[in-house]
């Protein structure tokens, strides 16, 4: 597959007039849509700009790569433009972006186009292809540059290629050589002669006698950023005289994969990363931990940092050990890092809670012959069969949680601990609060661990991941979560628990208000997030069992009243609205049903003094209501389709109703007309 298969002339606009970066992402994805591949529009703009809101895919020198990867692709594309009076695009060197490429990746399916996408990332760091680009008369102009200067690019990966296999049977020649000179020691200087030969061969096709470095690159999508670093950094490396290596960690998997060989001879390795790659195996070396946009914009410093011997020594422990200087390495705060590892936490455990939730749900659902009986939910084979399968999910729910925070501290070894803790938790009534304070201290327990551990013997350096981790961590956490953490917590639980049922009418509305109107300020954001959090921890007991919760089911309609209201708005105020934007209503009705909160971030991105207020106000409507019609829900998930199960279904129905129609006549009186 080559670039100009993924690139069609209608996909390409050389004069785009666009004044601002949502709307450069609006053109990108009208030109992606006229190319034919993708089957959701409105959903694909809103992965852009979630992407975007993650870090500028405006990669600097005037260009940007924006991109997604989705189930709204139905085939992979590319979509270009130019702009030639530049806008500005939030790029890392804060200069305006002139040269576009939208990159449209399926979900699914086979990966062959992204070596493509990963060719078409190196060749742009190339100032004479960018600038040919850029003088391009027509879109078919446009496709015989990029063609030809793709031509070139294959030839050097294929050069590149074969030198790499040279080299590889050239050191698999020296083993063999070495294997058999060993074995017949006796056989005189004809088996010395053929290792040297060899080693000789595997010396001159490893060893230029240059400097070298090694490099390891990867972004959060592995579609665009993690070439261009590689690319950026080999650039520079042979600008200067020094040999480099970088492995590219993309989404079509590892390419270039570091060798033992090639750590060893590395004076350094960078890793320019944005997600966890393997690196316990650079142990001993001088190891530079980056984000992925340094490797762009700073290459030569980076290089230089190794060749400098200025990049600390890489212990193995952690990535890296020194944690909060790593923080400040990477313009991270400490608290920033701890967002992490919850978060980390957080995704491993939503898929348990979700699936187990909506599973006891719709055990309810199928036993509503049994409503108010004692064994409601489990009366018929079916419902007790989805409850079952459902409560074993969800009882997952608190050790998930700490094992994941846990891993994402102390790596692996802290995997363990980290989930015996969560279990300690709910065993001892600290239940999520314990679970939190279990996944953090099970990790830096074990960080503190291998330090102290550090200084065994070499001989006893295997059994540490299978001894000594296990079984001292699982002995100092059975002690400081029985004795330290389950007591006070389990304390604080009961008395929180009384005060929410103690709540009057009215501190649960400001709570629901409060709730609901957290999940519509920034749509997926950290606060976003604490209210989701909060609401799915609602739903576990003291014992860990689920139990039906007001204060999910404020949350839960609180995510549901953006798309929705911006899809009622489209329709009874079309004046304040493209042809484009009015285009997305059902596909917002049908996010906003199914609890999809990201269908209203393509609008609140265009225009967020208007919609992100009415948008939370409304949510905060939906959410007081919620409370005030005493509506609990048992499902962290599902929307529409779990109202079955909603207690007072009818009025919870009425506060999404009511929530949706007052951000609605907000937006709509609030709003300018729209200019198609």
């Amino acid at each position: 597959m080559r670039i100009t298969d993924l690139l069609k002339p209608q996909s390409i606009d050389l004069d785009a007039a666009v004044a601002d970066k949502p709307a450069a992402v609006e053109r990108l994805v009208d030109l992606m849509e006229a190319g034919g591949n993708l089957a959701d529009k409105a959903l694909y703009k809103a992965r852009v700009l979630a992407r975007e809101a993650e870090g500028s895919t405006g990669i600097g020198e005037g260009i940007a790569i924006p991109h997604a990867k989705t189930e709204a692709v139905k085939a992979p594309g590319l979509a270009s433009m130019i702009v030639r009076a530049g806008v500005d695009y939030e790029s890392l060197d804060e200069e305006p972006a002139f040269l576009f490429f939208l990159i449209a990746a399926p979900a699914g399916g086979e990966n062959v186009h992204l070596e493509v996408l990963s060719r078409l990332s190196r060749m742009l760091m190339d100032d004479e292809f960018h600038e040919a680009l850029m003088n391009a008369k027509t879109p078919e102009e446009y496709l015989k540059i990029i063609d030809e200067a793709e031509k070139i690019q294959i030839e050097q990966e294929e050069a590149e290629a074969e030198e790499e296999r040279k080299q590889a049977e050239a050191e698999q020649a020296a083993a063999a050589a070495e294997k058999a000179a060993g074995a017949g020691e006796g056989a005189g200087t004809a088996g010395a002669a053929a290792v040297g030969v060899a080693a000789a061969v595997a010396g001159a096709a490893s060893n230029s006698g240059k400097p070298f470095v090694a490099a390891v690159t990867a972004c959060p999508t592995g579609i665009a950023h993690t070439y261009m670093a590689a690319e950026a950094l080999e650039r520079k490396a042979a600008a200067m005289g020094i040999d480099i290596k970088v492995e590219t960690n993309g989404s079509g998997g590892v390419k270039n994969t570091l060798t033992a060989a090639d750590i060893e001879r590395a004076e350094g390795i960078i890793v320019a990363c944005d997600k966890n790659v393997p690196v316990q195996r650079f142990a001993g070396k001088k190891v530079l931990f980056v984000k992925v946009s340094a490797g762009i914009k700073e290459p030569e410093n980076l290089i230089n940092t190794i060749l400098k011997g200025e990049a600390p020594v890489f212990s193995g422990e952690g990535a890296p050990s020194d944690e909060p200087a790593a923080a400040a390495a990477e313009g991270e705060s400490v608290g920033r890092q701890i967002y992490k590892h919850l978060m980390n936490g957080v995704s491993h455990m939503l898929p348990f809670v979700i699936g187990g939730g909506i599973l006891i749900a719709l055990a309810f659902l199928f036993d509503m012959g049994n409503a108010g009986t004692a064994n409601f939910g489990s009366g018929t084979p079916l419902a007790a069969f989805l409850k079952n399968i459902g409560g074993l999910s969800f009882s997952m729910m608190m050790p998930i949680l700490a094992g994941y925070i846990a891993m994402s501290i102390g790596e692996r070894p802290a995997l363990m601990p980290g989930v015996v803790g969560g279990f300690l938790a709910v065993n001892g009534g600290s239940g999520f609060f314990g679970a939190l304070f279990a996944g953090f201290i099970a990790g830096y327990l074990v960080n503190w661990l291998k330090k102290v551990l550090s200084g065994l013997p070499q001989a006893l350096e295997g059994t540490k991941p299978v001894l000594l981790y296990p079984v001292l961590g699982l002995l100092l956490m059975g002690i400081i979560m029985t004795y330290i953490i389950n007591p006070p917590t389990a304390m604080f639980n009961k008395w929180l628990a009384g005060v929410l049922a103690g709540m009057s009418s009215s501190s649960k509305v400001i709570l629901g208000f409060i709730l609901g109107g957290m999940m519509s300020i920034d749509f997926g954001g950290p606060i976003n997030k604490a209210a989701y959090v909060f609401g799915t921890a609602s739903l576990a007991g003291a014992s860990g069992q689920a139990v039906s919760s007001g204060i999910m089911a404020s949350v839960m309609i609180g995510g549901m009243v953006p798309p929705i209201a911006i899809a009622l708005c489209t329709l009874l105020f079309k004046k304040k609205f493209t042809k484009q934007e009015r285009s997305s209503c059902v596909t917002n009705f049908i996010m906003g049903f199914s609890f999809i909160t990201e269908g209203a971030i393509p609008f609140a991105a265009s225009d967020p003094l208007h919609v992100i207020p009415a948008c939370a106000i409304g949510s905060a409507v939906a959410g007081a209501l919620s409370m005030l019609f005493n509506c609990t829900v048992p499902a962290p998930h599902g929307g529409l389709f779990v109202f079955g199960v909603v207690t007072n279904w009818p009025m919870y129905f009425v506060a999404l109703l009511v929530g949706a129609l007052v951000a609605c006549f907000i937006l709509g009186f609030t709003r300018k007309d729209a200019v198609e």
